[in-house]
């Protein structure tokens, strides 16, 4: 902690001292010290508005909803988990009494029970696929997902095989509006930030390990800074390009992965270049 606190105050005593001295702009040694996933952040925020148009988007909000009440209760306040799933929704304009609904079902004893799984695999040209899922049927939802790896030509693997291949991070879009930037990215820094991005859409893009997403939650909601979302994301260590017509097959499954009710979240390390982007 120390050391982290440490790092941060000298960050700021750099850049406070090159903007003194006119030696080199300060958004430079800020680049420098937060590149990284940035790229990747970003392209899964324009996955996630993709993602959106489709109906299904309400439901895995509040199954989301639902299994936050019943792990730590109703009130937001109370419930860290509830609070993010809230905003996360809120987020994408889900309706307030759809969110409302949600909490009661969350309350009702007599409701479902569901259970947090997930499933690691393999689909062709070794693109590597991590799958969180909400389920209340284990044998439905393991069957639907070995069903999607078996049809096109992938393998369900078992529990922890892929882990190495992905780090779990904390990621924050945070809409900029009026906020003095160079004020707000001490901030994020002191609150653990790994890196940061303000892109072409005027949303920051912000990393933070899994350790410190609490404390960016907090800092946030100190400076009472509602992010559009925030979320725990496994970031692939390294990625594979693939032809466009080979990462096209590629996404068609993943999509199928993500229509299923049970998948919450689908990670994988297929390279979104900007010729598949510009496709989907």
């Amino acid at each position: 902690m120390f050391i982290k606190i440490l790092q941060s105050v000298s960050v700021k005593i750099l850049i406070d001292f090159f903007n003194f001295a006119n030696i080199f702009p300060s958004e430079n040694l800020k680049e420098k010290y937060m590149s990284g996933h940035s790229k990747w952040s970003t392209i899964k925020r324009k996955k996630g508005a993709i993602d959106a148009k489709r109906s299904k988007i309400f439901s895995k909000f509040i199954k989301e909803i639902t299994v936050a009440v019943r792990e730590g209760g109703s009130d937001p306040d109370g419930n860290p988990r509830l609070r993010m799933a809230i905003a996360n929704a809120k987020g994408q304009s889900m309706p307030k009494e759809n969110i409302e609904r949600a909490i009661s079902k969350g309350s009702d004893k007599d409701g479902a029970n569901f259970t947090e799984v997930t499933y690691e695999g393999y689909l062709p040209h070794g693109i590597a696929v991590y799958l969180e899922c909400t389920t209340d049927n284990l044998q439905r939802t393991v069957s639907n997902i070995r069903s999607i790896f078996n049809k096109f030509s992938g393998s369900l693997s078992t529990n922890g095989s892929l882990s190495f291949l992905f780090d779990r991070k904390g990621i924050f879009i945070i809409p900029k509006g009026d906020i003095n930037q160079d004020e707000f990215e001490m901030d994020l820094i002191d609150a653990g930030a790994e890196e940061i991005e303000l892109d072409d859409e005027g949303f920051f893009n912000v990393t933070t390990s899994m350790e410190d997403f609490g404390a960016m939650m907090k800092k946030l909601e100190e400076l009472e800074i509602e992010p559009e979302s925030a979320s725990l994301q496994r970031i692939p260590n390294d990625t594979k390009t693939l032809n466009l017509e080979s990462a096209q097959k590629i996404m068609k499954t993943i999509d199928l992965f993500e229509d299923d009710d049970d998948v919450q979240k689908v990670f994988h390390n297929l390279e979104l270049t900007d010729e598949l982007m510009a496709e989907m």
